[in-house]
């Protein structure tokens, strides 16, 4: 046996909260072997295995994607039942459908994978272990109705026996008609009817009238003024009703029995079945988490250095709350974070969101985390979280946090991860902060990874002189008094501890007073590491303005380069449709002229070559007035009125066709503006119809279609459809075999006026339920269709209503 590489303390899962992921987990679970199998997910031991199960998780998400779900629907957890078979043990009708659905849905698994083989060939893999039994599923199917009750189907015997009881009801039925209909007999009745009691029919006696009815007396009313007897001519029938009731008993148990050796015969396979269906369950589970994370997988193969882009803590992320994305990095050279800042500004949730990452990947889970990122797989992860103090061992909670320190010391080795929450933070912190460096250095001695939070001025300056350490802070916004919980590498943070505690309510002049105390209680290292985070923040403000400007003028390029485009396609566009229409005019005059040319050469009088000649003078007008109007169409040429011109009217421009803003008059020329950043200086004489605001868009909506369709479908719905006790049972039977009985049995409906029928065909794999309605919808004898109402069957039965 391989010795175990990840070490994960119980103390390190509760500190980061790991239990509720798996809690996640098992909410998205569809099986009961799934949430137990989540529940026991082990932390993988090599890259390897980490590997493999991440790829089963993309697979996974692939078919998640395609809106794929796996077909688990019919799965129960039947361990204990096959269990109780194996050993001889008989199983409810409840249980022995519940193993004909788990077969079912093995098959129907198996079968759904294979055809997406090429794309999950993982998934196909494990769906190898799911047992193809659907001979016995059906067998097992078809020996129960809808409603759970044995069928008459499950054996000749049963049926002869079920048929020997059903004749005795109705010969009891009949005789106690006729003695309903004897007056005589009526009278001593308290009222006209019979019943069952205790398994026998019985008549209501008025208790006056015992002496005079002959019978048994097998029960009586509360006020004892009614007795419920069985008359002595039925006592012989309801004897051998008796009798043959007890041997439909026997031949039911008889079923049952043969049905759960079945199951028993097959109880190993069915069990690895279970096993591969929990599998599968749980990877689906992950996947369904993973999409709800949006989480991604790091790489992690040869990884040495912790880069992590847009970290989210899982947790927070489950909970639904707004998360704040931060990077966190760590090198090989630089492998100790020191995060300080303001109390409740994100300094835990940075640490324990890195941790509970590094548990979730060991796990083979995706972590939310953008693309791009690194991260190792660490060997251990240890922690120290919260208040350490334990009354029961007499500890403080400086003295129960060095006991953590102690034995995380003793634990950790190359390559492990350790998350230390406001190290050494309970005692002088002269002397705290000395305990910290000596810690820190000594982890990172032994090759670990470490990820502090601190307040210690002393920690803040180690990455000033130590290259193995890193500095991070959360931040403040000073303006609204709170954290940001924006992680800024790089940087370390004020602890603003007196504006948290004006922010909670301290009285200002406390406040005060404490700022006056703290600007001359500092050292010469904590003023100077002031002094340089506040240069450093100088810095920072004036790099972030150059960022915005250049953002800026970079929005602005675009802007204009798409308005200039945009312009030019409008121009070309018009001048097109300006030259299309100047030669259709010139065509047509041409065409007039040549006409008028011909009549010219034809006449001989004065007159009449006068006349043409108006004529033609006539013709060029107007081929100059439709120019003239092509235009103007061209610029939408509008009265023109410079005398009304003034700064800030919309006006219209004849050489761009379009709308815009005057911003300055001056001599002739106006400074313009069409709605953008483009302005252009244009002469006045090309704007015309002054107005004085921004002319309305024209709209086009489309109205009530989608209202108009639904009414038309509503109408042409069809009206719905009641069951019948017209009936046509085809469970069991083959495809083919069942569409010719269903055509025989819908052809003697029509011709016997039956306006309703029942078709009863079972779950099955669904492949005989598609088709018989297949075929109904193509069938001429069928004005509708739909499945069956929980009390008539369920999706196991279809009601169809006839044509009359």
């Amino acid at each position: 046996m391989k010795p175990m590489t990840v070490q994960i303390s119980q103390r390190t899962l509760e500190d980061l909260g790991f239990s509720e992921v798996l809690r996640a987990l098992t909410q998205r679970c569809r099986t009961e072997p799934g949430r137990e199998r989540v529940l026991a997910r082990p932390f993988l031991d090599t890259e390897t295995e980490v590997a493999e199960a991440l790829a089963l998780v993309d697979e996974a998400r692939f078919l998640s994607q395609q809106q794929f779900s796996l077909p688990l629907g019919g799965v129960t957890d039947l361990r204990t039942a096959v269990g109780h078979a194996e050993k001889g043990g008989v199983l409810e009708p409840r249980q022995l459908i519940d193993a004909a659905q788990l077969l079912f849905a093995f098959a129907r698994t198996r079968e759904a994978l294979d055809e997406r083989k090429e794309r999950v060939p993982r998934l196909v893999e494990i769906s190898k272990r799911l047992p193809f039994l659907e001979a016995m599923a059906r067998r097992l199917d078809q020996c129960f109705e809808p409603d759970g009750t044995i069928s008459d189907r499950a054996s000749p015997e049963l049926k002869d026996a079920r048929d020997r009881a059903r004749g005795l009801h109705r010969r009891i039925k009949a005789r106690l008609d006729e003695m309903l209909h004897d007056l005589t007999f009526t009278a001593k009745l308290r009222e006209n009817y019979y019943t069952l009691r205790n398994g026998r029919y019985v008549v209501p006696v008025v208790s006056n009238y015992r002496a005079e009815v002959d019978g048994i007396v097998h029960n009586a009313s509360q006020t004892g003024q009614t007795l419920f007897m069985e008359p002595q001519a039925m006592v012989g029938l309801g004897n051998d009703l008796a009798i043959a009731q007890s041997e439909v008993a026997e031949e039911e148990l008889k079923v049952l029995q043969e049905l759960s050796r079945l199951v028993g015969r097959e109880s190993a396979r069915m069990l690895e079945g279970l096993e591969a269906v929990a599998e599968l369950d749980e990877v689906e589970a992950i996947a369904t988490l993973s999409a709800d994370l949006d989480a991604t997988t790091p790489t992690f193969e040869g990884v040495k250095e912790l880069q992590l882009r847009g970290l989210r803590h899982p947790r927070l992320v489950l909970k639904g709350t707004e998360v704040v994305s931060n990077d966190v990095t760590l090198t090989e050279s630089a492998r100790a974070l020191v995060v300080s800042g303001p109390n409740a500004g994100g300094k835990t949730v940075t640490l324990t969101g890195v941790g509970l990452c590094a548990l979730m990947l060991r796990a083979g889970l995706p972590i939310p985390v953008g693309e791009g990122s690194r991260m190792p797989l660490y060997r251990s992860v240890h922690s120290t979280v919260g208040d350490t103090q334990d009354l029961s061992q007499g500890l403080s909670s400086f003295s129960g946090h060095v006991t953590l320190l102690r034995d995380i010391l003793a634990a950790v080795a190359t390559d492990s991860l350790v998350l230390i929450d406001e190290i050494a933070s309970d005692t002088d912190p002269r002397e705290g902060a000395a305990i910290a460096i000596a810690v820190l250095e000594e982890l990172l001695g032994k090759g670990a990874y470490v990820l502090v939070t601190t307040h210690l001025e002393e920690l803040k300056a180690l990455a000033h002189m130590d290259p193995r350490f890193l500095n991070a802070r959360v931040g403040f916004d000073s303006k609204r008094m709170a954290p940001t919980f924006r992680l800024q590498m790089g940087a370390s943070g004020q602890s603003s501890a007196i504006d948290v505690a004006a922010r909670v309510g301290l009285p200002t002049s406390v406040c005060e007073r404490a700022r006056e105390l703290s600007l001359n209680a500092g050292g010469p290292l904590t003023k100077a590491l002031a002094a340089a985070e506040d240069e450093r923040r100088k810095l920072s403000e004036e790099l972030e303005k150059a960022r915005i400007a250049a953002k800026e003028a970079e929005a602005l390029r675009a802007d204009l380069e798409k308005q200039k485009v945009a312009f030019e396609r409008e121009r070309k566009g018009r001048m097109m449709q300006f030259n299309e229409d100047v030669h259709a005019a010139s065509e047509h005059a041409a065409q007039e002229v040549r006409d008028l040319l011909t009549k010219l050469r034809s006449e001989q009088n004065e007159k009449a070559l006068s006349e043409a000649r108006m004529q033609l003078q006539q013709r060029a007008d107007e081929a100059l007035k439709r120019a003239t109007a092509a235009k103007a169409e061209l610029f939408q040429v509008e009265a023109p009125g410079p005398a009304n011109l003034k700064v800030g009217a919309w006006v219209h421009h004849s050489g761009l066709g379009r709308d815009v803003e005057i911003l300055e008059l001056t001599d002739g020329q106006a400074v313009v503006s069409a709605g953008g950043a483009l302005k252009m200086r244009v002469p006045t004489t090309e704007l015309s119809g002054s107005r004085g605001k921004k002319p309305q868009q024209a709209k086009f909506p489309e109205q009530r279609k989608g209202e108009a369709a639904l009414k038309r479908a509503a109408s042409a719905a069809p009206s719905q459809v009641e069951a019948t006790n017209f009936r046509c049972d085809v469970r069991g039977m083959r495809a083919d075999d069942a569409l010719a009985e269903l055509e025989t049995f819908l052809d003697q409906g029509l011709r016997k006026g039956e306006e309703a029928a029942l078709i009863i065909h079972g779950h099955g794999t669904g492949a005989l339920k598609q088709a018989i309605r297949d075929h109904l919808a193509a069938s001429p004898y069928i004005r509708m269709f739909r499945p069956g109402e929980s009390h008539e069957g369920g999706d196991g039965v279809t009601v169809v209503s006839l044509r009359g």
